[in-house]
């Protein structure tokens, strides 16, 4: 456990709106509420839409529900058109959404090798391109894609996710490059083995396994992924784009 969960509040984000994907739980859900805790009103995305309504509802004021198909490019297009409808400004779009659908390689059928790269890779460009679109007329704006350190090092049974989750780091990287002249800025995020209901679920003696091999000697904390994107949805971070920041206590450093 980390001695500092939370980066203490503050209006790093104040006036700002972000959309933060796959924030009905988990990763997502801290996001969302780290966002909101610096000042930003923010968009709480999720296919379910009943776990949408509750993490808005426990986020506060400022936060509302949004429940796309992130594979869909009308849901997409909607997410970022409803934002800029309700709050008349987006200035900062996380996409987090994702699924697993493990197997080997031998025995991975087709239909859950695609569903995967759907989600993921199709759901984050999806994401980038609404988004920047409406960035780059405001000449400002920050998007964060969330990929995986298992899209730097490969797992196994997990040849769709890491595909996917190396795919994200690529297409960071072009699209940042693409708007970087508009002022707009995209980054991705790496996070190793966090404690969260997915990983909760893992059994114990292959998370003990998996958490002795991180330099740091721990699993991370979902807000520990939320205080880099904090960072990057912020002015701090306003000189860098396409950067891939890894939160995996040291893992395949």
């Amino acid at each position: 456990m980390s001695t500092v969960d939370t980066v203490p509040p503050t209006t790093l984000l104040a006036g700002r709106t972000a959309v933060v994907t796959g924030a009905g739980q988990g990763i997502g859900r801290e996001i969302a509420r780290t966002l909101h805790a610096h000042g930003a009103s923010v968009v709480v995305s999720d296919i379910d839409p009943d776990a949408a309504a509750a993490a808005a509802e426990a986020i506060g004021e400022r936060a509302i529900a949004h429940a796309p198909d992130v594979t869909d490019e009308g849901g997409v297009a909607e997410l970022v058109r409803g934002t800029v409808d309700r709050f008349g400004r987006l200035d900062t779009f996380v996409y987090n959404a994702g699924i697993t659908r493990d197997a080997s390689t031998k025995r991975m059928s087709i239909d859950d090798f695609d569903s995967v790269i759907t989600v993921h890779l199709r759901g984050t460009w999806l994401g980038v391109r609404a988004a920047s679109a409406v960035m780059r007329d405001a000449k400002s704006g920050s998007i964060v894609n969330i990929s995986s350190l298992s899209g730097k090092s490969g797992n196994p049974g997990q040849s769709n996710y890491s595909a996917a989750k190396a795919g994200i780091v690529g297409l960071t990287k072009a699209a940042a490059k693409e708007v970087a002249h508009h002022n707009v800025r995209i980054h991705a995020v790496q996070p190793g083995l966090i404690r969260t209901p997915m990983t909760a679920a893992m059994d114990p003696a292959v998370f003990a396994e998996r958490e002795a091999a991180i330099p740091m000697r721990r699993a991370g904390e979902p807000g520990e992924v939320a205080n880099v994107v904090l960072f990057l949805a912020s002015d701090l971070s306003g000189y860098m784009t396409g950067a891939v920041l890894e939160v995996g206590g040291g893992r395949f450093m």
